[in-house]
């Protein structure tokens, strides 16, 4: 591996490790109640260290859901090598999401994603920055549809569309996850509700589907 690989894999591990010292720290004692000073401390770097790696204290916290920040993208990306329409790659990747119980479906129960989704819908700053990590995936997203679509507007359109629906199938199975339900009890009704948001995706964008 060359020495460029080697620094950008000692720099992931860095990512990785002081992401999840905090989080830990802020399921243990709340986001507000942690302060950075004390999360650089406990991943033994400087403060002005763990700034240069994480601008905000929340990105923190958003590091652990990343690498999900272009991964509709991705989907698109790979779907069209493999001769699927843009629409029925995403529509495929979150039934298979849903079946694997996938935590960004929202349909998993397990202690540490429960806590840590808890975290970060019921922390309003993590909330407000999660804003900016859906414009990077829209913006991914119509990046990647740009073959299909042309006109950027109708791109970033179509992006904003998709975006929202992922978002809000994952944050209503979330929801009863949540309040109680077993993923196996929700996964029928979850995957409907999928099946209807894409057929009403391909109505309205005919050209992707």
């Amino acid at each position: 591996m060359s020495e460029t690989g080697l620094r950008e894999r000692k720099r992931q591990r860095m990512y990785q490790a002081v992401s999840e010292v905090a989080v830990r720290l802020f399921l243990e004692r709340g986001f507000d109640a942690v302060s950075v000073a004390e999360v650089a401390a406990a991943a033994e770097i400087s403060k002005p260290t763990l700034f240069r790696y994480f601008p905000a204290k929340e990105d923190l916290v958003l590091h652990q859901i990343a690498d999900h920040e272009q991964e509709a993208a991705r989907v698109v990306v790979a779907g069209r090598a493999e001769g699927v329409a843009p629409l029925a790659a995403l529509r495929r990747h979150f039934l298979a999401g849903l079946a694997a119980d996938d935590p960004v479906t929202g349909l998993n129960d397990h202690p540490q994603v429960r806590a840590f989704y808890t975290l970060l819908y019921g922390t309003p700053s993590l909330v407000a920055r999660l804003y900016g990590y859906l414009e990077r995936s829209e913006a991914a997203l119509a990046a990647a549809l740009a073959e299909d679509l042309p006109a950027a507007l109708d791109a970033r359109l179509a992006a904003g569309q998709i975006v929202a629906v992922r978002r809000i199938l994952a944050e209503e199975n979330w929801r009863r996850v949540a309040a109680g339900e077993l993923p196996a009890d929700v996964r029928a009704d979850a995957v409907a509700a999928a099946e209807r948001a894409f057929d009403v995706l391909g109505t309205g964008l005919p050209r992707l589907a």
